[in-house]
């Protein structure tokens, strides 16, 4: 008896977005809403310190804060190890889909950042605080995800630019008001957060599941989430990006975790000049994403991003050199180079790995943030307490990043290409048609067979 032949198997439809589709705007929102919930700790960490320690005129950090570098250090340390929780959850993502790890990470997380206002003393703030942490880190990993899985090559830097303004809107904005409106102290911030809770309950009927993702989801197996990151054939690369990110965080944790305490409290800016800096801050944060992603599409993901990250090892030094003028030129250079790094480094992260474990390589690279930062933090702060030191700190920390950027060369350019080339969907055998969604919203035929 003649054998029938296997049925052909189902075209599958990828439909991709331009960077300006309401689903990519909405992923801005989610980011816009985990910036202003994450961001409290550090815009407000001179009232918190004030609040909770016992501040005097004196020479050291202790006296001027009110709680010591080391304290200081230590608190912004556990909230930096409590986003490793982000992990597990990210990791979720490649198997209950984006969307709904968004909506649930995010409600959850700006809940517990306004409870933390009620916080009745220093380590009370630092434990609830924690608590939401990680559900935030997870919205903005999340959201860089969804974006780079939306679009198309000629669009993924710009929509990854977009979540990066959006988490640096958020982030902005809790420096701003609090400098405008100092009367309001942390818990007033804190309280703040019910504002972005409600927008994100608005704006999630927006959000869709990448039509990537839902490909990739036919697939008869499926990785364990965050197991699966590292498996053989994504190890060594996995190495590199997380080395990267450990070299970034060194930076990145104590020059901006600790940059208002020392502008506020050491430096004695008032409150309208560091809200001042944060609104200057949010044109060059523009001009460094617009900057930034035109390099990542033009010059490539790679050689931006090693230019970036030495500007901002540079910048940070800079800033707590010991002077007024180099704080503020210092901050304003540091988030135009840290805006230049965010398309590159945001793209290459999403490409360098295949649909089926990209969200939880997402949680790796926020664990590997997190070890950065917290080595960071406690060389910073331990060295800002011998003698008020902040420019030695500085030195000793961030200066020895700068053997990890070669570590760029080690890894692909994957500028121009889209994502089946670099990663074959496994999550179908037959052909795939993709319809991409131009900025105006029409769709524009795109080449066919992309996951065969």
């Amino acid at each position: 008896m003649a054998r029938c032949p296997p049925p052909e198997a189902p075209r599958v439809r990828l439909d991709l977005r331009g960077w300006r589709d309401p689903a990519i705007i909405a992923l801005a929102c989610m980011a816009l809403a985990s910036g202003f919930g994450q961001f409290g700790a550090v815009t407000a960490l001179g009232d918190v310190a004030k609040a909770f320690g016992h501040a005097v005129h004196g020479a050291s950090l202790a006296d001027r804060a009110g709680l010591s570098g080391t304290e200081l250090g230590i608190g912004l340390a556990v909230l930096r190890l409590a986003s490793l929780g982000s992990l597990p959850l990210s990791g979720l993502a490649d198997r209950f889909g984006r969307r709904s790890v968004l909506v649930v990470a995010t409600v959850l997380g700006l809940l517990f950042t306004v409870a933390a206002a009620a916080s009745p003393g220093y380590w009370w703030f630092v434990a609830i605080f924690a608590m939401g942490r990680p559900l935030l880190t997870t919205t903005n990993a999340v959201s860089q995800v969804g974006a780079a899985e939306e679009t198309a090559a000629s669009d993924r830097a710009k929509a990854i630019a977009l979540i990066a303004a959006g988490y640096g809107v958020g982030s902005g904005l809790t420096a701003v008001i609090h400098g405008l409106v100092g009367d309001i102290g942390f818990r007033g911030v804190f309280a703040l957060a019910a504002l972005p809770l409600l927008m994100v309950i608005v704006v999630r009927r927006w959000l869709v599941e990448p039509s990537r993702f839902a490909i990739e989801a036919t697939a008869p197996t499926h990785p364990l989430p965050v197991l699966g990151a590292v498996a053989r054939p994504f190890r060594r690369r996995l190495a590199i990006v997380a080395a990267l990110f450990v070299a970034v965080n060194v930076v990145t944790g104590p020059a901006n975790s600790f940059v208002f305490v020392y502008a506020q409290n050491v430096r004695g800016l008032s409150g309208a000049v560091i809200a001042g800096m944060v609104v200057v801050a949010g044109a060059f944060g523009l001009l460094g994403l617009l900057v930034g992603r035109w390099l990542a599409d033009r010059v490539g993901r790679r050689p931006t991003g090693a230019l970036a990250m030495t500007a901002m090892i540079c910048t940070g030094v800079l800033s707590y050199s010991g002077t007024r003028l180099g704080l503020i030129v210092g901050y304003e250079l540091g988030i135009l180079a840290a805006s230049v790094l965010a398309p590159a480094g945001g793209a290459l992260l999403n490409e360098l790995f295949p649909t089926s474990v990209r969200a939880s390589v997402a949680g790796w690279s926020i664990a590997a943030s997190v070890l950065g930062a917290v080595v960071g933090l406690l060389a910073f702060g331990a060295i800002a307490d011998i003698g008020n030191r902040f420019a030695d700190g500085a030195v000793a920390t961030f200066t020895p990043m700068l053997l990890a950027v070669g570590l760029f060369a080690f890894l692909p350019e994957t500028r121009g290409k889209e994502l089946e080339e670099l990663w074959p969907s496994t999550g179908t055998e037959g052909p795939v048609d993709a319809a991409v969604g131009d900025a105006g919203g029409s769709p524009r035929r795109a080449r066919r067979g992309l996951g065969g």
